[in-house]
């Protein structure tokens, strides 16, 4: 069986300099991004062609939204709007099929100088001294007098096992996710007439018996205690704001509350 991939949250230091480094080169994968499916679009829409991640990336290389970024991670974002395309295109497949009620709409632009993940593929990383080596470009190096940054590597993570590293923009900071390979699946035989019922709630989140008459219970009331909280802090911050009001403080809370 193929190898699933695994991903590690990690936040990153903060610091000025590195902040507003980060900032540009998200805005400016942001900016890229939103080219790329500019063209991927006019090609889908004018000859009906769907293009791939890697086409994409050739053809953006005099972008200079391309050139702020260090090669490998400007890459990366024009690869990932070819796999949102690729998604589309099994979408459609459904869809002609009878398989998806709505036909599905094309990948469509992002916020307008929003800001967008950068990602690194292992090869152009190094692992020195328990910290690794992230190049950050020409730009960088001009404009801010970093040409690389060095972040501490998870003790807990395999060097030989990770894939790739993203830096994603949160709301007042970044986080580094750590793309690893897992472990193999073992495939497991299942059996059609053996069935599992389960009944989701909030005291008792989930409430599940088998066909063999087995039943269990897991219980929700702590969970339901942490999302009360959440709620009711939430509630507070908001009292007196606008509607849709956001900050930082509520990107924390509540990334914590999801995970």
């Amino acid at each position: 069986m193929a190898k699933p991939f695994v991903a590690q949250v990690n936040r990153l230091p903060e610091c000025p300099d590195l902040g507003a480094a980060l900032e540009y080169l998200c805005r400016e994968s942001n900016k890229l991004y939103n080219c790329t499916v500019y063209l991927a679009r006019q090609l889908y829409f004018k000859e009906n062609k769907l293009s791939n991640g890697r086409w994409l990336s050739t053809q953006m290389k005099r972008n200079p939204h391309m050139k702020a970024l260090y090669t490998s991670a400007a890459q990366q974002t024009c690869i990932s709007v070819g796999e949102a395309f690729k998604s589309f295109k099994e979408l459609l497949k459904l869809w002609r099929k009878g398989e998806l009620p709505e036909r599905p709409k094309p990948p469509n632009y992002r916020t307008s100088d929003g800001l967008f993940q950068i990602s690194y593929p292992k090869r152009w990383l190094s692992l020195v001294d328990g910290q690794v080596r992230v190049p950050m470009g020409t730009a960088c190096k001009v404009w801010f007098g970093l040409p690389e940054i060095f972040l501490p590597f998870p003790s807990n993570l395999d060097w030989g096992k990770v894939k790739e590293l993203q830096i994603v923009p949160r709301a007042g900071y970044f986080d580094a996710v750590w793309i690893c390979e897992g472990k193999p699946v073992e495939p497991v035989a299942l059996d059609p007439e053996k069935a599992l019922s389960i009944d989701p709630g909030l005291d008792n989140w989930l409430t599940c018996t088998d066909s063999l008459g087995n039943a269990f219970i897991v219980d929700g009331k702590h969970l339901k205690s942490l999302n009360q909280g959440y709620n009711k802090r939430v509630a507070n911050i908001k009292e007196g704001k606008p509607q849709g009001f956001w900050c930082n403080l509520l990107d924390r809370i509540t990334g914590k509350r999801n995970r």
